[in-house]
């Protein structure tokens, strides 16, 4: 079944709709810069610019690339190339996957027990859930922009139910990871899982001290990826 998720077609496939995105990336960094030299911003600026984008976006790219490492080992290389590459989040691709391959009943994500019906399953279900925030744009979008034009309006010590919603949401989501965590230590399955996220919690919460105290806000970028990286070690040393 891996084979067949690594075939030349696939490569075909996801490469290409890779690539379609890549020429609209550069089509509108092409007319952005001339959009810039148009109203009379300085050149160089606008290439430091592009430059800085470029520089800070290597390192936090690092921890897209293990996403698909660690899903290519049951998804194949092309699909997770593809979900990570145009519009999937790392956290996000990875439990809906764990949830759908769990829900048919292939006992979490694994080469050795994936079946085409499996994986046709989890590649649709990591589509359309996360297709709403396009879809909706195309209707609330410009309602959205307007009501964001009059908060900000009011000043930043003002917070909307946007931002409640969104914290809350992620307040939410981790403690349903820690109680997990937590319940499969209680069941005897070990503590690693748990250990991990203090790890990545202590580290997440140093590069947020540095960037936000200690005033190295370029560390913000690295945040992710390096938390990644020192859990992911803590792991394989455990």
């Amino acid at each position: 079944m891996l084979k067949e998720l690594n075939s030349p077609f696939l490569y075909l496939i996801c490469g290409g709709i890779i690539a379609f995105v890549a020429v609209v990336c550069v089509i509108f960094l092409v007319r952005a810069y001339r959009a810039g030299i148009a109203v009379g911003m300085d050149r160089a600026k606008l290439k430091r610019a592009i430059t800085s984008s470029i520089t800070f976006s290597i390192l936090p790219s690092v921890g897209i690339l293990l996403g698909v490492i660690a899903l290519s080992g049951s998804l194949g290389t092309p699909w997770p190339w593809l979900r990570l590459s145009v519009i999937g989040a790392l956290h996000y691709e990875t439990q809906v996957a764990e949830a759908a391959a769990e829900q048919v009943g292939i006992g979490g994500l694994s080469a050795s027990s994936m079946t085409p019906k499996a994986f046709a399953t989890i590649a649709l279900l990591m589509s359309i859930c996360i297709m709403w925030g396009m879809v909706l744009s195309l209707f609330f979008n410009k309602r959205y922009t307007k009501q964001l034009n009059r908060q900000s309006g009011r000043g930043s010590g003002s917070r909307n139910f946007a931002d409640s919603a969104m914290s809350a949401m992620f307040i939410g989501l981790v403690s349903a990871y820690i109680g997990n965590y937590i319940g499969g230590t209680v069941r005897g399955r070990g503590m690693t899982p748990l250990i991990v996220c203090l790890v990545s919690a202590c580290v997440m919460a140093i590069f947020t001290w540095l960037s936000e105290k200690k005033h190295m806000e370029v560390l913000e970028s690295f945040s992710i990826a390096g938390s990644m990286l020192i859990g992911m070690l803590a792991a394989v040393l455990l």
